[in-house]
């Protein structure tokens, strides 16, 4: 627990109880946000019409290397940022932690403007290497755009971050994506069926939209950071003071912080690039397709389940956001028995976030596919094996985030080299092999060394108590497939009377097996108070309320 000044006069919360709220918090965010992002797909690939597919992968084909410019453009200084803010807070050094922010503001504006202007030049290049040709520039130049604002908006972030403070972090990206999903919308409506019906031209103003989503966060962040600055001026002015350290030290001790991050952070994208880079050209060597139809394929396997497996990792996503900061308090308190306590607690909060909800999506894998594509079996097939891929990017994202922040930087990034190199190697002999199933596998057996390796040396840092871990995760186990089983049943009866190949019928089995299987699920961890222990005790009133005894 931190010891720090209350302006509020508000009772301190546990380690355990900001962990909660702010994985709520993050939680529900990155669903909403997902969900949009998601959602968004029907209406958007409906009126793609005959182009649909290659849309979908020439988008995410832009997204792919969009998403490692973003890590390289922030430098990793968004983690850092909280992390740096969390150490001094905790030492009650709220006069440097802000220092920082504002110098690190300054060096990010910088930086976002150098690396849209590189995405830009370099799009040409960087789309012919991908595989997407002369039709990915355009898409490509859009995105440029939107790294000129994530810079600034990811360390006014990463400040709340660290500040403990996810609300405002959980409400910007809520709003970037609405924002990002109707602009998305009018503009591929306005093309497609009222205008030219390019294709092409729709895709590239919904990457522009990323831009526009942006602003809209940075709308939202900067009204936070005016309402809460008395707050952050009482907290400065009552700071202990009793470190100096020049704006340079505070830039590289940062700077050197940040690294590690930017190498970590990119490791799901990086596994990426690795399929977008080899796929098409593996496949060449052995098959006769087309390039279009290579490119359907790709967006099979990397873009199509991405859309919707990404809204469990998010799952994981909010439990390393908000617990990096907590965890590195507890590294500079020297509280061994917080430390140890908070890594079990986030090892069973994933468990008993991620495991029903990959295990409901396996279950709908068919009318989850009809819903937001169409009906074809490689696609689902596809789907249920990047659902299981999907557990293990999850693991990875909490796992890394929880070894840095014990600052065992050098370490996340060794385990995390060690696998790319494993998922390497092995791309090509699974490609050859498995065909469109190859990258995933590739993908899940490098990952699973990395978060083998990634686990262990947590184990010997925290000494966390691993048999009580999992044992209380092998009951998450089991419940979670007790809720697969009566979802099963439950999808087996719907299909008896609803075809899981229409997107209206496959809409109502998603929806009443998804309900079915969240009051199994609920219903088993209120009976034998497992909820209580994990989410705390608040969790009481909603069994009270329900009459579960």
């Amino acid at each position: 627990m931190i010891n720090q000044p209350n302006p509020a006069g508000q009772s301190e919360l546990t380690s355990q109880e900001k962990m909660v709220q702010g994985s709520a918090w993050m939680t529900a965010s990155n669903i909403i946000s997902r969900m949009l992002g998601v959602i968004y797909i029907i209406p958007w690939y409906m009126w793609m019409g005959e182009h649909a597919k290659e849309a979908n992968s020439l988008f995410s084909m832009g997204y792919t290397i969009y998403a490692l410019f973003l890590m390289i453009s922030s430098a990793g200084i968004p983690a850092a940022i909280a992390k740096q803010t969390s150490h001094y807070n905790s030492l009650n050094e709220y006069r440097i932690s802000r220092q920082i922010f504002y110098k690190a503001l300054q060096l990010m504006a910088i930086l976002g403007a150098v690396f849209a202007l590189v995405m830009y030049l370099a799009s040409p290049a960087l789309a012919h290497w991908s595989g997407g040709g002369d039709e990915l520039i355009p898409a490509m130049r859009s995105l440029s755009l939107a790294i000129l604002v994530f810079p600034c908006m990811s360390v006014i972030r990463g400040y709340f971050q660290g500040n403990n403070d996810m609300m405002p972090f959980a409400l910007s990206q809520i709003v970037d994506q609405a924002a990002r999903v109707f602009y998305m919308l009018l503009t591929a409506f306005i093309i497609m069926k009222m205008g030219s019906g390019d294709y092409l031209a729709a895709v590239t103003q919904s990457t522009l939209a990323a831009f526009i989503g942006m602003l809209a966060s940075m709308i939202v962040l900067i009204y936070f950071l005016r309402k809460q600055q008395p707050m952050f001026d009482y907290l400065e002015a009552h700071s202990a003071n009793t470190y100096e350290i020049s704006t340079q030290e505070l830039l590289m001790e940062t700077l050197k912080e940040a690294l590690p991050f930017i190498v970590v952070g990119s490791g799901i994208t990086l596994f990426k690039l690795v399929d977008q880079f080899t796929f098409a050209n593996v496949m060449g060597m052995f098959t006769k397709y087309s390039d279009s139809q290579l490119r359907e394929l790709f967006g099979i396997f990397n873009a199509n389940p991405d859309k919707l497996t990404m809204v469990v990792i998010a799952l994981a996503t909010s439990l390393s956001i908000t617990g990096l900061p907590l965890i590195t308090e507890a590294i500079t308190l020297k509280d061994r028995r917080g430390l140890s306590k908070l890594i079990s607690n986030n090892f069973q909060l994933f468990m008993f976030l991620i495991l029903p909800a990959t295990f409901g999506m396996i279950v709908l894998a068919q009318p989850l596919n009809t819903l937001f594509y169409e009906p074809d079996r490689l696609g689902y097939m596809v789907l249920i094996q990047a659902c299981f891929a999907g557990l293990f990017l999850g693991l990875y994202m909490l796992c890394s985030n929880m070894l840095m922040g014990m600052y065992e930087n050098k370490a996340a990034v060794k385990y995390l080299g060690i696998g790319l190199i494993l998922k390497i190697i092995v791309q090509f002999p699974c490609i050859y092999l498995f065909e469109v199933y190859g990258p995933l596998l590739a993908t899940m057996i490098g990952f699973t060394l990395t978060c083998f390796l990634t686990i262990r040396k947590i184990i010997k840092v925290s000494r966390f108590n691993v048999g009580f871990t999992l044992r209380r995760s092998l009951l998450i186990l089991l419940i979670s497939l007790a809720m697969m089983l009566v979802a099963f049943i439950s999808r087996q009866i719907f299909y008896l009377f609803l075809a899981p190949t229409h997107k209206t019928t496959a809409f109502f089995i998603v929806v009443f097996v998804a309900a079915i299987g969240i009051a199994v699920y609920g219903y088993i961890v209120l009976k034998i108070r497992l909820a209580d222990k994990l989410l705390g005790e608040k969790v009481g009133r909603l069994r009270h309320k329900l009459k579960i005894k």
